[in-house]
Parts: C-alpha cells; sequence; structure tokens
C-alpha cells in the first residue's frame, strides 16, 4: 500500500505519542504505598514493648495540643523569613523566631515543587509520584490514608479558608471552608484578602480544633514578576500581621490547666529566581517551618534552622494531635516539640513512629529484614523494652534516665535510616508497561529509518506492506507468541501492571499491533537488502536522488550535530544544560553555512549571473530599502550567516537558564528593574515595530491593518499591567489586569486567523489557488505571531523579533539562494526552533514554564485556554519555526510540490531519534540518583514535544498539495 510520506510520518508520530503515552503509565509509578486498603486505626498500635514477659498494654498517648493552626504561605521561601532581609519583611515573625517559644527549621520539599503535590505530601506524609504535576490542574479526590481523614474520623472539628485545591483533593472533610481558585495568579490581592475577612470570626469561636489557612498571593506575584519585585515585601508584610493576630488571638485564649495550642507558618515549596516553581534547585526545596507553642522553652538568640524533610511535619502533627500516623508516611517526629516530655513519653511517641515505618518498609521491601534501618529499629525496640522492665520493677535511679536518652537516640538513628530508605523507594515501576511503550517506540524509529529512501525520493511516496503482513504466518505467529508472553507475566507477577488491568480486547488489539509492526519492518529490511548498494548511494539529506554518495560539510554539520545532541542525553550535566549544546551547534551551523557562501558566491565563478535576477521572493522586505541588486544580494548573503551569529549572541545574554548559571544576573534581569523600564519600552516598541515590518508583507491589506492595531495592543497591555510605559504616563501609576488590552488583541488574532482560513478554503475552489493558499498561510502565521507577542513578557519581544528577522534573511539569502533542499531546510529549521526554545528563557526544569501566561485576558480561571496558552508560550520556538517551514515550502514557486512531504518526513524523524533513544535511556538509568530531579523533567518535555510535532505533520500533510 503506497501513501504519501506526509501521511505515512503523520501515523507514524501519532502512534509514537501513543507509545510514549503507554511508557509513561509505567515509568511515572504510583509512590510507595501500603498493600492494605484500610486506614490506620488508635485500635492497631502498637503497646509499649516489655523484654521477658507479655507486652506492656499502656494506655494509647493523649494529645500534646488543644487546637492546631497551619498557616500554609504559598511559595514562602526560607530566605523570606531566615535570611537578611527576614528581620525587615517579617519582624514579627523573625522576633518569635529568635526570642519565642518556638522551634524552627528549614523543611525540605521533594520535586515535583507544585502545590497540588506538596498538600500531599504534608497531610499523608508520603513523596507524591512526578507524574502528579500534571494531575496539579485538576485534583481528584485524596483517598490514600490521610492526615485530614484521621483527624476527621478522630471527631475534631476543621476549618478551612484558601486554596480551594484542599477541597477537591478533601470533600466533605471540613465543618467550614471557603475556598479561592489557585490558577488565576493575576490576582494576588482579593485571593489573600478572602481568607483573612474570615479569621476575626472564627478566632472569636470556640468550636473549631483544627484551622487551615492557605495563603496564594506570593506565590502569584512569583508568577507574574519574580521574587525580587517591588510587590513581594508588602505582601510579607502583611502575612507576618496575619501571623501577629493569629498569634495574639491564641495566647489570650489560652487558659490554665489546658493543653497548649500549636501554630505552624510553613510554606508548601520555594520560588526560583524567576519566580516559578516545580524544580529541584535550592530555591524551590527550602521554605521554613516554624512551630509556635507555649509548650516549647523560650529562645534566648536566633539559632541556625536544623534542615529536616518537609514529610516530617506530618507525624509530628499527627502524634501532637493524638492520631495515628498515616500509613503511607515517611517521615520521622521532630524531636525537638516532645524533648521537655518524659522520657517514657519521648520513646512511647518514637515507638508508634518506628512501628508505622517498619511496617511499610516490611510491605515494601521483600527482604526488610537485611535493611540495615530495620536492624537499627529491631535493636531500638529491643533495648526498649529492657528499659522498660526496669521501670515496671520500680528502678527510678539517674542510670535508668540515662539509659532512657541512650534509647532515644538509638530510635532517632532508626527513624533517620528507615525513612532515607524509604524515600529512596519513590515507587514501584510497572516494567511491563515500560517495555511495550519502549517497543513500540523503537519499532516505529525502524519503521521510519527504513523509509528513508523512498520517503525522500522524488515521489515521495512509500510502500507500507500492510496487507501482506497481515495475510502472513509470521503475523498470527507472532500474535500468539506476545498474547502468550502478556499471559505469563501477568500470572507470574508480584506487583499490579496497568496492561494486565486491561480488558482482552485491548490486549489482543496491540499485540496484532506490534505483530503487524515487526512483519512490516521484516518485510521492509527484506526489500532493501537486495538494493544494498543502490541504497548507500544515496544521500539521506537529498531529496533529489543524487546518484552518488557526496555529503557537503553542511550535510555533515547536520547530521553529526543531530546525532551527538541524541547521545548528549545519556549525562545528566548535559540534560540540565542542553541550551549550550543547541547554542553551540547553531554557531557551528552558521559558520558552515558562512563557507558555504563564501565557496558558492565568491569561489565558484561558474555561477550564471542570471541567477541573481529578479524573482518574486519569498519573503523580500528589503526589496522596499532598493537591495534587490545582484550586487547587495551577495553581500547581504555574505553578513546573513555573521549576523545571525550576532542575534544569537545578544539572546543567549538575555535570559540566563538551564541549572548551574541560572542564578547569575541576566540583561532581562537589568530590563526588568524598576530603574530600567524606559528602556525596556523603548525596546519593546522598538521590537514591536521590526515584528510589523517583517511579518506584514505578505498579508491583506485587512490582516495589515489587523496586525498593526494588534501590535498596539501588545504594547498597550504590557503598559496596563505596569511592564512599560508610554510617554505620557508616570511610573508609579496604578496597575491593571490588563483584560480588556488583551481581549482587544485576541479580537484581532481571530480575524486575522479567519482570514488566513478563508483564503485557504477559497484556494481549493477557485484555479488562483496557489496564490490564495500561500497569503492564507502566511496570514495564520502572522495570527501565531501577534498571539505570541501578546504572550511573551516585555523583555522577551525581542526574541520574537530576532526569530523574524532571522527567518527573513536565511530565507531571501541562504535557503532560497543556495538552492538548499527541503531535508536540508527542514533540519535546519528543527534546530533553530530548539535554539529559540532556550532563548525564551526556557530549560528542561518544570519551574521555567511560565503559567502566567495562561491568565492572559481572563478574569477568572478556565482550564482549557490556559492549558492552550500556557503550551504555546512556551514552546513558541519550536511552533512558529515549524509553521515558517511550511509557508516557505509552500510558497516556493520553482519547489518540487512534494517538499512538504520531504520536510513532514524529516521533522517526524528528527522528533523521533531523540524521543526514542531518550526512553532507551531513562529505562535504563531509572535508578540514577538524578532520575526525579533532572531526566524525569525533561522526559515531560519529550513527550509534549511530540505531541506537539504529531500535530504539526497533522497540519502540513493537510497542506499538501497532491502531485499531479
Amino acid at each position: 500500500m503506497k501513501v504519501r510520506s506526509s501521511v505515512f510520518s503523520s501515523f507514524c508520530l501519532l502512534f509514537e505519542v501513543l507509545s510514549i503515552a503507554v511508557f509513561l503509565r509505567g515509568f511515572f509509578p504510583a509512590p510507595v504505598k501500603s498493600s492494605f486498603s484500610s486506614k490506620s486505626k488508635l485500635s492497631d498500635l502498637p503497646p509499649e514493648p516489655l523484654a521477658g514477659s507479655t507486652p506492656n498494654s499502656s494506655s494509647i498517648p493523649g494529645p500534646l495540643f488543644q487546637r492546631v493552626v497551619i498557616m500554609l504561605v504559598d511559595a514562602l521561601r526560607e530566605d523570606f523569613v531566615f535570611g537578611p532581609h527576614g528581620r525587615q519583611f517579617m519582624p514579627y515573625t523573625r522576633h518569635l523566631v529568635e526570642r519565642g517559644s518556638t522551634h524552627s527549621f528549614v523543611a525540605k520539599a521533594r520535586p515535583p515543587t507544585v502545590t497540588m503535590p506538596r498538600i500531599k505530601a504534608l497531610t499523608t506524609g508520603g513523596i507524591p509520584g512526578f507524574i502528579d504535576v500534571v494531575m496539579n490542574l485538576n485534583s481528584p479526590a485524596l483517598l490514600e490514608d490521610n492526615l485530614i481523614w484521621q483527624a476527621k474520623t478522630a471527631g475534631r472539628r476543621l476549618v478551612f479558608y484558601g486554596d480551594d485545591t484542599w477541597l477537591r483533593l478533601f470533600p466533605k472533610h471540613f465543618m467550614e471552608y471557603d475556598g479561592t481558585t489557585s490558577f488565576f495568579v493575576s490576582d494576588y490581592t482579593e485571593v489573600d484578602d478572602n481568607v483573612t475577612r474570615h479569621l476575626d470570626s472564627t478566632l472569636k469561636r470556640e468550636d473549631w480544633d483544627v484551622l487551615i489557612l492557605h495563603y496564594l498571593g506570593l506565590d502569584h506575584i512569583g508568577h507574574i514578576s519574580g521574587p525580587h519585585s517591588s510587590l513581594v515585601p508588602p505582601k510579607l508584610m502583611e502575612m507576618d500581621n496575619v501571623l501577629k493576630k493569629l498569634h495574639g488571638t491564641l495566647v489570650s485564649k489560652e487558659a490554665e490547666g489546658s493543653l497548649p495550642y500549636l501554630l505552624v507558618l510553613c510554606g508548601d515549596h520555594g520560588m526560583s529566581e524567576t519566580g516559578s516553581h516545580g524544580g529541584s534547585s535550592e530555591f524551590e526545596v527550602n521554605t521554613p517551618l516554624v512551630l509556635i507553642s507555649p509548650a516549647f522553652k523560650r529562645k534566648v538568640g536566633m539559632e541556625q534552622p536544623a534542615v529536616v524533610e518537609q514529610v516530617d511535619l506530618t507525624p509530628s502533627l499527627a502524634l501532637g494531635l493524638g492520631l495515628p500516623i498515616p500509613q503511607n508516611s515517611v517521615g520521622r517526629l521532630l524531636h525537638d516539640i516532645i524533648e521537655d516530655s518524659p522520657i517514657r513519653e519521648q520513646l512511647r511517641l518514637l515507638h508508634l513512629n518506628g512501628h508505622q515505618l517498619s511496617c511499610l518498609l516490611k510491605d515494601s521491601t521483600p527482604e526488610y529484614h537485611k535493611d540495615p534501618s530495620y536492624e537499627l529499629f529491631r535493636v531500638a525496640e529491643k533495648s526498649h523494652g529492657n528499659w522498660m522492665k526496669l521501670v515496671v520493677e520500680g528502678n527510678t535511679s539517674e542510670v535508668l534516665n540515662n539509659m532512657g536518652r541512650k534509647v532515644v537516640k538509638q530510635y532517632l538513628e532508626a527513624l533517620a535510616a528507615m525513612s532515607v530508605a524509604l524515600s529512596k523507594q519513590l515507587g514501584r515501576y510497572d516494567m511491563y508497561s515500560m517495555v511495550v511503550g519502549m517497543l513500540l517506540l523503537l519499532q516505529l524509529l525502524l519503521v521510519l529509518l527504513l523509509a528513508l529512501p523512498e520517503a525522500l525520493s522524488g515521489a515521495a511516496e512509500v510502500d507500507v506492506p500492510v496487507l501482506s503482513s497481515l495475510l502472513s504466518l509470521p503475523f498470527y505467529l507472532l500474535c500468539l507468541l506476545l498474547s502468550s508472553v502478556h499471559v505469563l507475566v501477568c500470572t507470574s507477577t508480584e506487583s499490579s501492571c496497568y496492561f494486565c488491568s486491561l480488558s482482552w480486547g485491548l490486549v489482543v488489539a496491540a499485540a496484532a499491533f506490534s505483530a503487524a509492526l515487526g512483519c512490516i519492518l521484516l518485510s521492509m529490511a527484506t526489500r532493501r537488502l537486495p538494493l544494498g548498494t543502490a541504497t548507500l548511494g544515496k544521500s539521506p539529506l537529498a531529496s533529489g536522488g543524487v546518484a552518488a554518495w557526496s555529503l557537503s560539510e553542511v550535510d555533515m554539520v547536520l547530521l553529526a550535530g543531530t546525532l551527538g545532541h541524541t547521545l548528549s542525553l545519556a549525562a545528566s550535566s548535559f540534560v540540565e544544560e542542553e541550551h549550550q549544546i543547541w547554542y553551540f551547534l547553531l554557531s557551528t551551523l552558521c559558520l558552515a553555512v558562512f563557507q558555504d557562501v563564501c565557496r558558492k558566491y565568491f569561489r565558484e565563478q561558474s555561477v550564471s549571473k542570471d541567477s541573481w535576477g529578479e524573482e518574486e521572493g519569498v519573503l523580500a522586505p528589503l526589496a522596499d530599502l532598493g537591495l534587490e541588486r545582484p550586487g547587495s544580494e551577495r553581500w547581504l548573503a555574505l553578513a546573513t550567516p555573521p549576523l545571525t551569529l550576532a542575534c544569537c549572541r545578544l539572546l543567549r545574554s538575555l535570559n540566563q537558564t538551564g541549572v548551574q548559571w541560572a542564578h547569575v544576573p541576566d540583561l532581562g534581569h537589568w530590563l526588568n528593574s524598576s530603574e530600567h523600564k524606559v528602556a525596556l519600552s523603548m525596546l519593546a516598541a522598538l521590537s514591536l515595530v521590526l515584528i510589523y515590518f517583517l511579518v506584514q508583507r505578505r498579508c491583506s491589506w485587512v490582516s495589515k491593518v489587523a496586525l498593526a492595531l494588534g501590535l498596539l495592543g501588545v504594547y498597550s497591555y504590557r503598559a496596563a499591567v505596569g511592564n512599560v510605559l508610554f510617554p505620557w504616563q508616570y511610573a508609579g501609576q496604578n496597575m491593571s489586569r490588563g483584560t480588556v488590552e488583551a481581549r482587544f488583541v485576541y479580537i484581532f488574532v481571530l480575524g486575522i486567523l479567519f482570514t488566513g482560513t478563508k483564503d485557504l478554503l477559497h484556494s481549493q475552489l477557485t484555479s488562483a489557488g496557489s496564490r490564495l493558499r500561500t497569503r492564507g498561510l502566511w496570514e495564520i502565521y502572522c495570527g501565531m505571531v501577534l498571539l505570541v507577542a501578546l504572550l511573551f513578557r516585555a523583555h522577551n519581544l525581542p526574541v520574537l523579533a530576532c526569530c523574524l528577522l532571522v527567518q527573513t534573511l536565511m530565507a531571501q539569502f541562504i535557503w532560497k539562494r543556495l538552492h538548499y533542499d527541503a531535508a536540508q531546510t527542514t533540519i535546519m529549521h528543527y534546530w533553530f526552533g530548539q535554539a529559540f526554545f532556550y532563548y525564551q528563557g526556557n530549560s528542561n526544569n518544570i519551574a521555567t514554564v511560565d503559567i502566567s501566561v495562561g491568565f492572559v485576558g481572563l478574569e477568572s480561571y478556565v482550564e482549557a485556554p490556559a492549558i492552550f496558552l500556557t503550551a504555546l508560550s512556551t514552546y513558541a520556538g519550536p511552533l512558529l519555526w515549524a509553521t515558517h517551514l511550511v509557508c516557505y515550502l509552500s510558497s516556493e514557486r520553482d519547489r518540487s510540490p512534494v517538499a512538504l512531504g520531504h520536510g513532514c518526513y524529516c521533522l517526524a524523524l528528527l522528533r523521533s531519534v531523540p524521543a526514542a533513544a531518550y526512553v532507551v535511556l531513562v529505562t535504563v538509568l531509572r535508578y540514577h540518583l538524578f532520575i526525579w530531579s533532572v531526566f524525569s523533567p525533561k522526559l515531560l518535555y519529550e513527550s509534549m514535544h511530540t505531541l506537539l510535532s504529531a500535530a504539526l505533520c497533522l497540519f502540513f500533510t493537510s497542506m499538501e498539495q497532491k502531485p499531479g
């Protein structure tokens, strides 16, 4: 069955997306959990150990605190409280830390440092799976054992105000609540006022036991303008005043003889230097944890806060409230809060924590008895029993107290060791799903590679032997073999597998698909063998069917660079600093192109002068300047690679990214400071003018007017939100959300896209279809540029302007004049798209995803538009370059009609090679030290990029003209 290259490539990518989804289902495992479906109960708690006789049936320890107030400030970095500015911005909190009855800690949050997984960690004590970062947008109810459920079951009355993520995780758990939308980041005032307005009435009442407050304003400010914004100090002072009110009220209501209160100040995660979160940098994982209670000794000065795990708060709160520790908690009791209690009570609480951790260790480790941490706990438990025997016998000597303190130390060592051992077991991989997804992905990659000669031939058609494979005997034998393997795996495996839970219809379909791919591979490989010499005589980068294998310097650079980048993904440092690889490859490519220009324009005298004649260019905005003369074009072609290098070097200084140098101040920081707002305004205005000049030429006059007004609206929006200034504005003028201005731009974006779509549809019905189709494509591209200009931050507008400038110069003076074929042009577009992804300030860290763009022009959180706008802004570089490729290949008059098919195939191959290689690498490195902090975020980026590439290939296919 013969199919066009574009159709073949699109189907391959779509199936690759499904294969990656299967792999992700197995790779991102469920966290370590107890196999018991029931939750912990007070009746299940073990008695105190007692050596030499039956276990001591002592009573269950009572609560340490009568009331608990948890004040959770979203994105509260530890240096906001403990740092040099803490005394200035949070004076009352700092006074309590230094002189009050408090215990202070630096609590480390495990990645992913986003809100929903952190709330799950704080309430369950477990370490959520990394895939929870995706579920962060729509949190399902939390069904596993957690602190909130335990408190409600024990009759505690809970009140909650703040982030509505809690209400989705714990529906019907709170006696009283008021939720605020967490994803509308443009609001940083009302979102906190809606929490604080309840305090006066709630604190006067006595009908609650646990009060939880989740403030979002600081996190929203970080997303909007970063941790060094002028909005941060007032917000910290506001939080400090809230804490002062809470503490003052609790002190005034403290009754003689009753249990003390506990006030907890904490953050769910920190904030990176760019204001985002989700990664594993120190600023994102380090959060303050301040415990305030009259039960603690008063401090006499500032002490260095101890470093603990964030999940350690869970068992501490559970035991403090007299509740069972959640089954899946890997945290350990903060000993500081019980250090003044009697030795027997300390040992009892530590034993309960140790028993819970040892049960979880037994359930998650087959050979738990060989684990050193379990041995430590058994030794401590035995020592505890010996100590209890002396207590029961009435021994009250000082030696007994010293023995008790030694047993406390033994317990603390055992708890620390078991907590570390459990934390390393982030989950159980579903290896069956991983292997199935990986094998399907590798099969599809091999099919793509074997189809290379046909896909890049003059006909751009691939003969896929589907029917003959489905009717062959090996197909049925493979189906039976794979079904047998499935039965064998599902009946012998000890852990649950996703594929084993599927219906037999889906399993048979997956087995048939894999068997068909195997037969197709075998058939295509057999067909290639007799033509080995003929196939090797053809350059994979040449579309025209060159008779001999002849790779130019540019071909060598493109081939070596693509393979070299794929190999570099095996190293964590290269993944963290991947932008450096693309910057290097782009610079190398510019030098290779420069050499090509010199050789073809100045050394090869055989070039016909007629080739410099006046043509109807693809993109010729420079023609208006009178630069279309042959001599000037030669020198402009010579100047294009150095000018491209200069643009790239400028953009490297605009946004520091990666990990190693992300903290270094860059040009973007300088432009965003309040002292340089005028400079930023001028640069933004100049960039918007250049964008209009470079984009408008191929559009209709209606689209030109809409583009001009839309770009004016972009500047107005940035002025409204306070990023830039109009000449008549002053710097201290009140800011707004810019909703009206943004919607004004959206109207023009939709108008331009509508005009382009109308032209594309009209081109199918008229004889002048080619011209209309070309104009329609450029108008769609113009609409995308306008939308991206709206979403980009003001300091990033030069990135968009430089992107368009490089596209214009390369299209007019390099790709067209040097007659690069569709394959070479596609690879160059792909490289530029990857480099501009990082020029925007992106990295392989989730923290660099700017979610604030998902709320441009919105007054409330709407999930679908927010996700679309965030994805478009994040992948604007690759999307703009891919869209430009479609426009460029479609509008060349002398270009082969199958150029789009070649481009689509090359794009699919360029995306498939690193995706398949990376899936194999993360499978091999799944126990690597940095698997969750480095490799896993990159896997999510690769998956999303493959999905977008599949959508782009479908766009290529729809735009391709059938030959003849």
